[in-house]
């Protein structure tokens, strides 16, 4: 047993060398750090995707300190990387604030009313991704 045992982690220890080595084939080493892993949105909510024509928008925001973005909604998964500042995510519906700061990654709510507000001294520097229908918009203002 303990020979299995030795052999299977000598193994995997194998297998890994060579997945990082694949990496770079110049010998310069590669560090991956992951970030997130989630299978939730902030509220709660499992991330749920566009069944068709799935279109990929990249974005960047840089929200003003003291700004607040109106209240909206979201109808597809967006996703965002704070790089710089501090964000307030409030659901409107909850009531429910979160804060987010650089380094964070926001998994926003779905179909959920909420809005957001720099409150820190620096410019907040998101860079966003939303996945949603070829075509589509995935930001609706509550009027």
């Amino acid at each position: 047993m303990r020979k299995i045992l030795v052999s299977t982690t000598l193994l995997l220890a194998l297998l890994f060398a060579n997945a990082a080595q694949a990496l770079d084939s110049s010998g310069t080493p590669v560090v991956v750090s992951p970030l997130a892993s989630r299978t939730e949105t902030a509220s709660g909510q499992p991330i749920t995707l566009p069944q068709k024509n799935v279109q990929v928008l990249v974005s960047s925001f840089e929200i003003a300190p003291g700004a607040t973005l109106p209240v909206h909604k979201h109808p597809f998964p967006r996703y965002a990387y704070v790089q710089g500042g501090t964000l307030q995510v409030t659901n409107v519906e909850t009531g429910k604030s979160t804060t987010y700061k650089s380094g964070d990654f926001i998994i926003e709510m779905i179909g959920q009313w909420h809005q957001s507000t720099n409150v820190g001294a620096d410019a907040v520097k998101l860079l966003v991704i939303d996945q949603v229908e070829e075509g589509t918009k995935n930001t609706v203002l509550r009027q």
